[in-house]
Order: C-alpha cells, then structure tokens, then sequence
C-alpha cells in the first residue's frame, strides 16, 4: 500500500549495504554518487537540523521545533530531483512566510545593532550562532547544487531566512546581559 504523503516513512533496517559502493538512492529511484551535489546538499541541511537539535536542548522554542521538521520536508525536497509542480513535497513561499513572521516578532523588542555582533554571550545564543554559519554553509551548498541540477529555487531562499532568523534568536538569548559586539581594530 503506497505511503499517504503526510504519513511518516516506514523503515523495517537501518542498513541495507546499498550505500556501500559509495552510492545512494534519490527520492525518485536513480542512483548517484554520495559526492552528488544533492546529496551534500541534504547532508549539509541534516548537520544543520542536528544542532538545532542541539540549540533547542539548551533554548528550547517553539518556532525552532517547527523548523526541524521544515528542515525534514526540505530534506525530501532535495531528494528529489526538482520539476514545477511534480507533486512532490516541496518547500513553499508560506515557510518562508512563517520564517519572516518569526523574524519580525523575535526582533521586534531587540535594541537596534550598533556593531557587528560576535557569536559567544549565553550558551544558547552560542549555540544559535553555530547553527546560523551551518546555516549559510548549507545555503552554499545548495546553491552550489542548484548550479549542477534541478532545485526547486525556494530552497536556498529558506535556508537564508532561516539563518536570518537563528540571528535574530541569538541576539534574543543575550538580550538583557552583554551582547558580545565586535570592536573593529585598535584597542580591544
């Protein structure tokens, strides 16, 4: 019986020695190279997905457990060589419309930048940080990707938002303590 598409994926192994040869399968069935720029792409999203993972055991918010899952569908997304409207799940304009909307509401009560703001001050605002260069290397990635291969061109302007906000949420973690600001040459 063929999955519903918002029924999680059944696995019955967790190895199956198909990758062994140094290939994989894409969500549509071929076969390619784990050097395949999709598939550096979607790795690049999981470390991603993991660290925020990792952020939320120390901040834990409930905008950032959505996007772990958005992150899960934007996974499935690259799997998939990308084709307008092939009914595959896709990331949408209203992700990145949820992702805008949290950006706004997290920066709306944060004083205005005054410099450059270094990553460091709470370990969650660390932590977030850290997920926010993971971030915008995976964004690289995947442009890098898209360059090689069909993407659906939502992906990369997700990733962007959603650096923007894990900024955004950094900044909100030291909010009220120092915000470590950088202090451009001379005396430090």
């Amino acid at each position: 019986m063929p999955r519903r598409r918002d029924e999680p994926v059944r696995l019955t192994g967790i190895y199956t020695r198909g990758g062994d040869g140094g290939e994989t399968s894409l969500g549509d069935g071929s076969r390619v190279s784990k050097l395949d720029p999709l598939i550096r792409g979607y790795g690049a999203v999981d470390e991603l997905n993991s660290l925020i993972g990792w952020v939320l055991v120390a901040a834990p918010d409930v905008r950032l457990s959505r996007v772990q899952n958005e992150l899960f569908d934007l996974g499935a997304d690259l799997s998939v060589p990308f084709a307008p409207d092939d009914g595959r799940l896709r990331i949408s304009q209203a992700a990145i419309d949820r992702l805008e909307a949290d950006c706004d509401e997290a920066n709306a009560p944060l004083p205005q930048l005054r410099s450059f703001v270094l990553p460091g001050g709470s370990e969650g605002a660390a932590r977030l940080h850290v997920a926010r260069a993971v971030c915008r290397r995976a964004e690289s990635v995947v442009l890098w990707a898209a360059s090689e291969r069909p993407v659906n061109p939502l992906v990369p302007v997700y990733l962007n938002r959603l650096s923007d906000l894990l900024f955004i949420l950094a900044r909100a973690a030291n909010a009220g303590g120092d915000e470590p600001l950088w202090l451009p040459g001379g005396d430090r």
